[in-house]
């Protein structure tokens, strides 16, 4: 099997609120993932004019215009090095997806280990170019899109690119809509040069072993400390029981994948003697 990378994305599922914020750190490191991996917005540039004065709900249970509850989702830069140096306390690295280029250049302040281009923004030539400049590894997702959109984002980050993740960006995602087989097109076109994996948006986690099977060398998923959390992206997100299943899940398939040696197995001989010593 591969040499698979887990990430946890904590996304936005915190709620601005930094405690929260560090119990998913501890939920991801507990269960053994890889990175914890958090979203960097610059509202007034990511949220359209259209919807900056729409009323909201809000986790906070009163009404809100949406521009100010975007705000309020977001971390400072005191937040996110209290997150850098609890992530760093456990052992276990972080990194963000980026929105914007103030953001790409807010991360990079962190030395993050890679940065994540979400599926809206592959598109967006001028921040991938940013992104190229930096060095840091780049990550990206490949939802909303087309082959022509994926083949200039390749273009433009060339070898800083490390990951290319096949993603439905629908929250949650229809089953019927996973495509999974997806994954084998992306190593076909562009495997040779990239490592292939999976960012999952549906609540089931059948999906996340699938591409595990199909050879997923990274796979992404949102974490919840519990669905029923206020939040736009919580229930498509895994809780600690669904994490729990997930990592034994691919735990045991790595474990049982085997060498593809036609050979008799070591708990076979005492079979093999019992039943086959008569058979002349």
């Amino acid at each position: 099997m591969t040499d698979l990378k887990i990430v946890a994305e904590a996304g936005i599922n915190h709620n601005g609120d930094i405690n929260i914020a560090k119990n998913l750190i501890s939920m991801a490191y507990n269960f053994g993932c890889n990175y914890i991996k958090f979203q960097k917005k610059t509202p007034d540039l990511c949220v359209p004019e259209s919807q900056k004065n729409i009323t909201i709900n809000t986790p906070w249970g009163y009404p809100m215009k949406y521009i100010d509850y975007k705000k309020k989702m977001e971390f400072n830069e005191n937040d996110y090095k209290k997150i850098d140096r609890y992530a760093t306390l456990l052992g276990i690295e972080w990194f963000a997806s980026v929105w914007d280029i103030p953001s790409l250049e807010f991360m990079i302040k962190f030395n993050p280990p890679y940065i994540k281009i979400p599926s809206a923004l592959i598109t967006n030539k001028s921040l991938l170019e940013k992104c190229k400049e930096s060095n840091i590894p780049c990550i990206i997702s490949t939802g909303m899109s087309i082959q022509e959109d994926i083949d200039n984002a390749v273009k433009i980050l060339g070898s800083n690119l490390k990951y290319i993740l096949h993603t439905t960006s629908s929250y949650p995602t229809p089953n019927i809509e996973m495509n999974m087989k997806k994954i084998l097109t992306l190593q076909n076109l562009y495997g040779k040069n990239y490592k292939i994996g999976f960012s999952n948006h549906c609540s089931d986690i059948i999906y996340t072993i699938q591409s595990y099977i199909l050879g997923a060398e990274m796979i992404e998923f949102h974490i919840t400390l519990d669905r029923n959390f206020p939040g736009t992206d919580q229930w498509a997100s895994i809780g600690p029981t669904g994490l729990d299943k997930i990592m034994k899940h691919l735990n045991n398939i790595a474990i049982g994948y085997g060498n593809g040696n036609i050979e008799v197995q070591k708990s076979e001989y005492p079979v093999m003697e019992k039943l086959r010593k008569n058979n002349g």
